[in-house]
């Protein structure tokens, strides 16, 4: 045997698995991420309650945010209910705003002055909130990437929720009390393809230092609060919202259609 053959070569002792392991390893380190990506932000809701809660800027209510209650198609009441904040109709005639005026501890703001003896005809004013009222609708259905889509199959009752994005291709129904838990800064999100309905006799609780005034449920169908039941923040409605007897909210009703009231507690939030 001569000198060259008994020489060993690097080729000779390299084997397949160790040519193939640094590939093998970054496959596998790219399939983590994959995976950790998809638990965060998946769109299904079953893997987790509650989502990591998202910094999300709140909505601009532009001049909608400066009443309690507005409607483009009227407010009708069952005597009495107090309502702390402003009210108001657009485009409809001020004679479909039938709350009175010792119910309101604000300013009562009509098309024309057939409204409330102490209504204020304002119909430009009206006009801008009506049309805010429409945008922050849009602002807030359009925002993307939410923190849950459809979590609970739409029923929240008995939840505890992160602030953030939450999307649900259907209705929400809230059979008991839901909390929502964040500081005074973060913001609540709430887009939903259908109606919300809430329960008789349940809550909705802002604990941690939470402001209703950054919390905002966007409703493409009606929303129907309970009797005696509570609710907080602004509500965005396509459509009817309705407070049965008895029932308080702690944040504004903002309605392209009508709102209706039955012996209600209404109190807008600071902005």
């Amino acid at each position: 045997m001569t000198a060259f053959d008994q020489t060993p070569t690097e080729t000779s002792t390299t084997t397949p698995a160790r040519k193939w392991l640094p590939f093998l390893l970054v496959a596998i380190a790219l399939a983590a991420v994959g995976t950790v990506g998809a638990t965060t932000t998946g769109a299904s809701s079953a893997s987790a309650a509650v989502p990591v809660g998202s910094v999300r800027a709140p909505v601009s209510l532009g001049l909608a945010g400066t009443f309690a209650i507005l409607s483009k198609t009227g407010v009708t009441d069952v005597y009495a209910s107090a309502i702390t904040g402003n009210v108001g109709a657009s485009p409809i005639t001020g004679a479909a705003i039938h709350l009175s005026c010792p119910e309101v501890t604000g300013l009562i703001y009509s098309v024309d002055a057939a409204g409330p003896a102490c209504e204020i005809t304002a119909p430009s004013l009206l006009t801008t909130a009506v049309g805010d009222m429409g945008t922050a609708y849009t602002d807030a259905a359009g925002r993307t990437l939410p923190d849950a889509i459809d979590l609970g199959a739409g029923e929240i009752g008995g939840l505890t929720l992160a602030p953030g994005l939450y999307k649900w291709n259907t209705g929400v129904t809230i059979t008991s009390d839901v909390t929502l838990n964040g500081g005074p800064t973060d913001v609540f999100i709430f887009q939903i393809s259908g109606n919300i309905t809430q329960a008789s006799a349940t809550r909705v609780t802002l604990t941690g230092g939470a402001l209703a005034k950054n919390v905002f449920w966007q409703a493409a169908g009606s929303v129907a609060v309970g009797t005696t039941a509570h609710f907080e923040g602004t509500v965005l409605g396509k459509s009817l919202v309705a407070l049965k007897t008895g029932a308080t909210v702690d944040g504004r009703l903002l309605s392209q259609t009508a709102v209706t009231l039955q012996k209600n507690t209404v109190t807008e939030p600071a902005l």
